[in-house]
This record gives C-alpha cells, sequence and structure tokens, in this order.
C-alpha cells in the first residue's frame, strides 16, 4: 500500500462515525489525480465508502463484517464540517411527535445548503434544501412541530396544533408562537387560533 494510501486511511479511521474526508484534505501530499485515484481504489478495496460527491467515510467494523456510518453520525459530521442546519423532515417529525404512525420509508432531511444524495451503503439520504421557515427553531421540539404541521397540511393543522398545544412544554409552544412571522399564513393562523382558545 502506498504511503498516500496509509495517509488517508489511518486519518479516516482515527475520525468519529461518520467523518468526512475530501480529496482536498491531501493535497500537500500528491496532485489532486493522484489522491482522487487512490480514494477510488481504497472505495473498491471496501476500506472507504464514498458517501457523495467528493465526500469519503471509513466503515464501521461490526461482528457480521463492516457497515456504513449511521445517517445521524454522517448529518452531524456534515453540519460541524461545513455549519449546515440539517433537520428532519415533516414526515419523519410528525411520526416522532406522535401525529402520526405512518413511517417514513425514505431518508429526507431539509438542510441549509444545497440539495444532494448521500449513499450509504444500500440506503439513500436526501438532503433538500429548505426554505428559511422549514429550518426555523431547528432540531427543538417547535422546530419539528413546525416541519411536521408543514407535513400535515391545512386541512389537519387545526387538529394537529391542539395536540402540540397541549403535547409540547410552554417554552416550545411559546417558540411556536414567536416565529409566526416566518410561517406560511395557514400555519400562523392555526398557532394563533389555538392560542386564543388555550
Amino acid at each position: 500500500m502506498s504511503h498516500l494510501a496509509e495517509t488517508i486511511l489511518s486519518l479516516a479511521q482515527a475520525l468519529p462515525e461518520g467523518g468526512l474526508l475530501s480529496a482536498k484534505e491531501f493535497l500537500h501530499l500528491a496532485s489532486r489525480a493522484a489522491i482522487d485515484q487512490t480514494l477510488v481504489r481504497l472505495t473498491r478495496e471496501g476500506k472507504l465508502i464514498r458517501v457523495g460527491r467528493g465526500a469519503y467515510a471509513a466503515p464501521i467494523p461490526s461482528r457480521f463484517g463492516s457497515r456504513p456510518p449511521s445517517t445521524e453520525a454522517v448529518v452531524e459530521a456534515i453540519e460541524s464540517a461545513v455549519g449546515e442546519v440539517i433537520v428532519v423532515n415533516g414526515a419523519t417529525a410528525a411520526n416522532a411527535l406522535g401525529l402520526t404512525t405512518q413511517v417514513p420509508t425514505r431518508e429526507v432531511f431539509f438542510t441549509s445548503g444545497r440539495s444532494r444524495k448521500l449513499q450509504l451503503g444500500q440506503r439513500i439520504v436526501e438532503l433538500r434544501h429548505g426554505n428559511r421557515w422549514q429550518l426555523v427553531l431547528g432540531k427543538r421540539p417547535a422546530g419539528m412541530a413546525i416541519r411536521a404541521l408543514s407535513w400535515l397540511g391545512p386541512e389537519k393543522a387545526n387538529a394537529a396544533v391542539t395536540t402540540l398545544r397541549n403535547k409540547l412544554p410552554p417554552e416550545e409552544w411559546a417558540a411556536i408562537r414567536s416565529a409566526r412571522s416566518v410561517l406560511p399564513s395557514w400555519m400562523a393562523r392555526a398557532v394563533s387560533e389555538a392560542s386564543e382558545h388555550g
């Protein structure tokens, strides 16, 4: 194995699960072409996983062989490396908050960055560029509630908002109310009406 391949592998294995590396990190060691060839070869040999365009991660050893890193670990790595906001989509949020028993079949996240797909073994994780209001309040329950309402739509909004008002801690409900100015008008109206009746 070349010195370059050894260096790439040792860095990949030193990263926490889901930690990503790219060719640019090794430009001080070799030409871009040589780095790209080495990354492709290491991926073919199963020593690295190509997660997305220009992004690689180490497979995680387990007693059943190796597995791709978890979606959560990769999402956290992207957030900390690039500073993107990445949050679960409305269907996942609605399920987590008990507003639906429907379990999403695809892993879809909203991101403040560009839309793209990640390949984690057999799993495809979709990052979709989200509107500002879809990302408001981030990962906290209030942010999840806003995305859940978006997924449920205007027809189910009033019933869902009433459920959320009773279910969420007061500070989370207050956060949703304070975000009304950036929400779609139908959602802001449902939140206002639930607040008046409460």
